[in-house]
């Protein structure tokens, strides 16, 4: 008898079949072309920066640190693409919550395809508008933290080298979404969310050196926190309650036309806010310890405040901050996560697309009834969501605590995203190997 050859790992063999196929292979290249060219980019600097003033601002500046983990470094580079895509994702939120308030919008977001691109245009219109205010008000916060870090800078004294600052972070921006675009439409994953990605991975290596200053079992532990984190990620990003569906319908048979009920299920997402309630939370604890750096200097009480300001709420990463910091953040994700849940049901229309399609929930009268009930529902799951995405933004605290690996400890939103593009980039590479009768990556 001859012997068999060993059985490749699942996971390899699948990576070994999705490159073996040209398409899949051209857009996984493409992909990763796009990156190459990102990390490039983030490392063109824009003009008029003082390198050592740039350095000394960021020493020992947590603020500064965690702003630049999700700018791939960019941040702490003052390159062109400092801002990131996060502009583009302010505007995308602020559409998406505008848009059932504003009944121009409203009726925009009924119309299917065409609605959906107008809405989008608006975006990309809003874009570089907060590109503008979200890079002003960095630059004037790093210009704070050191000495002129970037020279030439302010409206009024200096309006000609303000607007140019100002015009490259936001083309810098716009070329990251374009880059972003051109990955979705080419290549493998949401391209926005790949360009996240890429930023906050290429942050990784340079915490590698922190590793010398630490103990093994602080290390172990902070290892058993992040596998702990990575499962708690996936469960809660795929958990789901499936409501039964029932709908008839219409086969013809021996020249009569009868009707048969059919079953189905709506799939209601657990977090189906996803990472957006951390972004708003982390976002408005940001401006405490930003405004108030403004005044430190002023004596008398207002420095007292913005002294005490600073002290609290300068969080962070790695369990920086106080208790109370972690406190009002987490009653804040858990807020967020119940607003932003009902703004993106509300948009869905469930009920009304049951009723249309003449589909109903068994023991639930279709309409009002069927809309409440749906409504309890996913108030009901939500909870669950809301704490675990909660959890995710207060985990640093507790890792610092336990571990006192706080050099090492990087944003859980960030561990979030990571961990939630690789869930999203898997499930399109599946798709596309089960496409071709290939066994994809998950069972």
């Amino acid at each position: 008898m001859t012997a068999q050859p060993a059985q490749r790992p699942r996971l390899l063999q699948a990576m070994v079949d999705a490159f073996r196929q040209e398409d899949v292979r051209r857009k996984l290249l493409f992909t990763l072309a796009m990156l190459v060219i990102f990390r490039f980019v983030a490392h063109v600097p824009i003009p008029n920066v003082d390198r050592d003033a740039l350095e000394d601002a960021f020493a020992g500046n947590a603020l500064l640190d965690f702003l630049s983990i999700f700018s791939g470094g960019a941040l702490q580079n003052l390159s062109v693409a400092a801002l990131g895509v996060y502009p583009y994702i302010t505007a995308s939120i602020i559409v998406q919550i505008m848009t059932p308030l504003v009944p121009s919008w409203r009726a925009l977001g009924e119309e299917g395809e065409a609605g959906r691109r107008r809405l989008q245009l608006y975006t990309h219109w809003l874009a570089p508008i907060m590109a503008f205010v979200q890079g002003y008000g960095q630059i004037v916060f790093i210009n704070s933290q050191g000495a002129n870090v970037v020279s030439d800078f302010g409206i009024i004294d200096h309006p000609v080298g303000t607007l140019a600052t100002l015009l490259t972070l936001a083309a810098g921006t716009m070329f990251l979404v374009w880059l972003g675009e051109l990955i979705t439409e080419n290549g493998i994953g949401n391209g926005i969310s790949i360009i996240i990605f890429g930023g906050i991975v290429a942050s990784l290596p340079g915490q590698i050196p922190n590793l010398t200053t630490q103990s093994i079992v602080a290390i172990a532990g902070f290892a058993i926190f992040a596998l702990a984190l990575i499962y708690l990620v996936i469960f809660f990003q795929e958990a789901q309650r499936r409501v039964p569906v029932q709908y008839a319908r219409s086969a013809f048979r021996g020249g009569r036309m009868y009707r048969q009920q059919g079953q189905s299920h709506i799939p209601l997402r657990v977090n189906m806010a996803g990472m957006i309630p951390l972004i708003f939370a982390f976002s408005i604890m940001i401006l405490p310890p930003i405004m108030a750096s403004y005044f430190t200097d002023s004596g008398g009480w207002t420095e007292s405040v913005a002294d005490f300001l600073v002290q609290q709420f300068q969080g962070g990463r790695g369990g920086g901050g106080t208790g109370w910091y972690w406190l009002i953040l987490f009653l804040m994700v858990v807020g967020f996560t119940f607003f932003y849940t009902m703004v993106q049901y509300q948009q869905q229309q469930i009920a009304k697309n049951l009723q249309r399609q003449g589909a109903f929930i068994p023991g639930i009268r279709p309409g009002a009834p069927t809309e409440a009930y749906l409504i309890r529902v996913v108030t009901r799951i939500t909870w669950a969501g809301a704490f675990f995405l909660g959890f995710v933004a207060v985990l640093p605290f507790f890792v610092g605590l336990a571990t006192d690996v706080r050099a090492l400890t990087i944003s859980t939103t960030g561990f979030l995203i990571v961990v939630a593009v690789v869930l999203d980039t898997m499930k399109q590479l599946e798709s596309q190997l089960l496409m071709r009768n290939y066994e994809g990556f998950i069972r």
